[in-house]
């Protein structure tokens, strides 16, 4: 069948599906029977004992209860069907391309429910495959829910299961109140759908397009938003950082393009990396899932993803294939492989996960403790020598297909090596910052110390400190390293929780707590 036909049919069912809503419900969940009437609750209440034992008392309960959940679901429904469509034509927008309009007197990417399959970027037949494979997985569920899960509007999507009914693909199990209905599949609808199992077993929202995402990720994108000074002194302000890192790394943010943090281990590299995001202080909205080529590629990833809760005002309006996070923060350490750098398929499922450059689009991908991965430096480099340049990167389907996908995030790569003994000159040209993260001076050092004790509730002299610099640090040419305070009231922290003594720093306990620490070292 073909595209144009496709979008007929879905004009066709959404008008269906309005006209049905005009229509009052044949019955409704206050006409309650046998078969529909749950069994009454035994949980107490604010009746007395005598009320509760009453058999009309218990009946009453649950007719009320059912009453008020037939109301929130009646309103729901209405509230579904009254949603002004959104007008893409009025500012000069087209959803198909461009799915952002103006929002509290602010230019934002707001990814606005269509109305329409064809303004969704999706077919009748790949909507309708979703459904019964959901259907076939849950057993029993309400129009108004299939409509939550597949992220599409009620009106629309009731449409649609109308036309499963009438293909005898579902079947109305019973009516709810505001004109729902309880669908289930048919014998013929469990066949398809586990026919359709075997081809993929992905029955969550309905994919975004490739070219939608694409779309978004250039209207949310870092480049050419700028923080101010203050906004990245924020970000960083539970870190002892001197304002001429502070500058140097503030310029590398407003670039956009990447970072080189290297010097000795301990000093803070990573912490620093970690905070870069942050001082964007916005939130960003991604697919949960997109269709490439008829794959579908996971993006959504709740273990490196943190969601946000969406505007009241906008909930109702929003795209439910979509959610609001956090602009993301990608750490990929020592454990880094190829393979996470291109799609990952999940034996058996038809389904594609993201690579980590994909998930970390609109932020930040930290290489952490670079040089030290499994796989070596050299096909790192290889691997995105190119993207660097050109700011997007090809990635191969499982079907053979090569798409291309936005390479658009701020890259920190974190050492404590020495950059040119990993990279070539090519590679480093492509990181324009360089920036060298130094031991802290002794001056530092003794703030922070004295700044971290007081905040762990020690009593801290300033000989003690003197006590700690001259004869464990300068006696024996040690380093002063930024995590180093830490590290030490730690162990001074367990000493006193073993012991049970009080918080103070005596030269006994320093001089245990360096024994400990520095054993080795």
């Amino acid at each position: 069948m073909q595209r144009g036909t496709m979008n007929g049919i879905d004009d066709l069912l959404l008008s269906l599906g309005q006209e049905e809503a005009e229509k009052p419900p044949a019955h409704s969940l206050d006409d309650t029977s046998p078969e529909s009437t749950q069994p009454p609750s035994t949980t107490a209440t604010s009746e007395s004992d005598a009320d509760l034992a009453n058999p009309d008392n218990q009946k009453a309960a649950v007719k009320q209860e059912i009453k008020d959940y037939a109301a929130i679901h009646a309103e729901k429904i209405n509230a579904a069907r009254m949603l002004p469509k959104v007008s893409f034509t009025a500012s000069g927008i087209n959803h198909e391309t461009k799915v952002s309009r103006r929002f509290g007197g602010k230019n934002e990417f707001v990814p606005y429910s269509p109305d329409s399959l064809q303004k969704a970027g999706l077919s009748l037949s790949e909507v309708m495959n979703l459904i019964l494979k959901f259907l076939n997985n849950r057993g029993v569920e309400t129009g108004f829910k299939i409509a939550m899960q597949i992220g599409l509007k009620f009106p629309l999507v009731e449409g649609i299961l109308r036309q499963l009914k009438v293909e005898r693909l579902t079947a109305y199990k019973n009516s709810i109140a505001g004109g729902d209905y309880l669908y289930e599949l048919t014998d013929l609808g469990r066949e398809r759908a586990s026919l359709l199992a075997v081809q993929s077993t992905y029955f969550g929202t309905a994919p975004v397009p490739l070219n939608l995402y694409i779309d978004s990720v250039n209207a949310q994108s870092l480049e050419g938003r700028k923080p101010s000074l203050d906004a990245i002194r924020k970000a960083f302000s539970d870190l002892s950082i001197s304002d001429h890192l502070i500058s140097n790394i503030g310029q590398a943010i407003h670039s956009g393009r990447g970072m080189f943090l290297y010097g000795p281990p301990g000093n803070g590299k990573t912490s620093m990396a970690e905070r870069v995001t942050k001082s964007f202080g916005d939130t960003i909205w991604i697919p949960r899932s997109i269709v490439a080529s008829g794959e579908i590629i996971r993006l959504y990833d709740p273990n490196r993803h943190h969601p946000v809760k969406t505007d009241s005002k906008l909930e109702l309006e929003i795209d439910g294939r979509w959610i609001q996070i956090e602009r993301p923060t990608i750490v990929a350490g020592g454990e880094l492989t190829m393979d996470n750098l291109e799609i990952t398929y999940i034996r058996k499922t038809g389904v594609g996960e993201a690579p980590l450059q994909m998930k970390s689009n609109c932020g930040t991908l930290l290489i952490d403790d670079f040089g030290r991965q499994r796989m070596s430096t050299d096909e790192l480099l290889n691997r995105w020598i190119v993207p660097l340049e050109q700011r997007h990167d090809f990635l191969h389907m499982e079907s053979g297909r090569t798409i291309q996908v936005p390479f658009d995030q701020l890259i920190i790569f974190s050492s404590n090596l020495e950059p040119r003994d990993l990279v070539d000159d090519a590679f480093l040209r492509r990181i324009p910052y360089k920036i060298e993260i130094k031991d802290a001076p002794e001056y530092d050092f003794r703030q922070l110390f004295v700044k971290m004790a007081r905040a762990a509730k020690f009593d801290c002299t300033p000989e003690i400190v003197d006590y700690l610099i001259q004869d464990h640090y300068v006696a024996a040419n040690r380093p002063f390293r930024f995590c180093h305070p830490r590290d030490i009231l730690r162990q001074l922290e367990n000493r006193c929780s073993l012991h049970n003594l009080p918080r103070e720093i005596t030269k006994d306990a320093l001089d245990q707590a360096i024994e400990n620490y520095f054993s080795i070292m």
